[in-house]
């Protein structure tokens, strides 16, 4: 079977409600509305990751930042949305079509250095 994946980053903060008293119990419950959110349009959730981002600080500075995201996925089905999604072929590539000139005329070992 096959699936699609949809990456999305995981809450920074909690919502407030009457029953969420502590920063846990916020957080639990932001966390629980987007699962819940992407439950609703069939998304099934897979796993929650931390993933480096390189990110420029300053001019001309560099500096890695972690993301939390989290991975949902679906089967893929020939119906609705997802029949749109481009398939992936398991066969051998085409060979590309050769250069003008003809690959013969050249010294041996510079055949891939000919483009």
């Amino acid at each position: 079977m096959a699936f699609e994946y949809n990456v999305i980053a995981a809450p920074t903060r909690g919502e407030k409600a009457k029953d969420a008293k502590s920063p846990t119990d916020r957080y639990a419950l932001a966390l629980t509305a987007e699962l819940n959110r992407m439950a609703a349009d069939g998304w099934e959730y897979l796993r929650a990751d931390v993933l480096p981002s390189e990110e420029r600080s300053g001019l001309t500075g560099r500096t890695t930042v972690y993301h939390n995201v989290l991975v949902f996925r679906r089967p893929i089905t020939t119906s609705g949305m997802t029949a749109e999604l481009p398939t992936v072929s398991q066969s051998a590539p085409e060979p590309a079509a050769p250069p003008s000139a003809n690959i013969q005329d050249q010294p041996a070992g510079t055949q891939d250095k000919a483009e």
